[in-house]
């Protein structure tokens, strides 16, 4: 069963590299795989991109705006960050002078803070925000405590296809 998101861990954004390469020395050039990885290595900034133009669109002030992105993990319900694609989308973001905080409540903020230098939140609740975007399908995000950022004044963006809400802005 496949869902849309972001790419990370091994399977898709580190193995194909491999397989290319040995391909490759075989005399084959592996054009679908190598523009796959292309494709899933670009969707961060292109997600990214999809945030600012519509902040614009609905005449939000783009610095100093508050983002949250809900989940890091690069799969559900599990720890893992290896190759995590919610970095881009961070970074992305702060590029445009947004503060932007990610939540995880699975994944380790010693190992995150190591390998991606970020610091993780706490808490999510003790800021306004102006853009939610649920990153991860974690289970416990489908909790009315996360569905409640669902609203009308803040733009949001499901990654993940979790919610059937009049209120979400984008779907992937």
């Amino acid at each position: 069963h496949y869902k849309p998101g972001l790419v990370g861990g091994h399977c898709i954004s580190v193995d194909p590299y491999y397989l290319a390469y040995k391909a490759e020395e075989l005399g084959y050039h592996p054009a679908v795989l190598l523009s796959g990885r292309r494709v899933n290595d670009q969707m961060g900034r292109f997600v990214g991109a999809k945030v600012i133009k519509l902040m614009i669109k609905k005449g939000f002030t783009i610095k100093n705006s508050n983002i949250l992105l809900l989940g890091l993990t690069f799969k559900e319900n599990c720890p893992d960050i290896r190759n995590s694609k919610i970095v881009d989308i961070y970074n992305e973001l702060l590029s445009y002078g947004a503060n932007v905080n990610i939540y995880d409540p699975l994944a380790v903020k010693d190992d995150v803070k190591a390998e991606f230098n970020i610091n993780l939140i706490d808490n999510f609740k003790d800021i306004d925000y102006d853009v939610v975007i649920f990153a991860v399908a974690h289970n416990q995000f489908l909790s009315e405590e996360y569905q409640n950022l669902i609203t009308d004044s803040r733009i949001i963006f499901d990654l993940k296809g979790m919610f059937n809400s009049p209120y979400v802005d984008y779907r992937l």
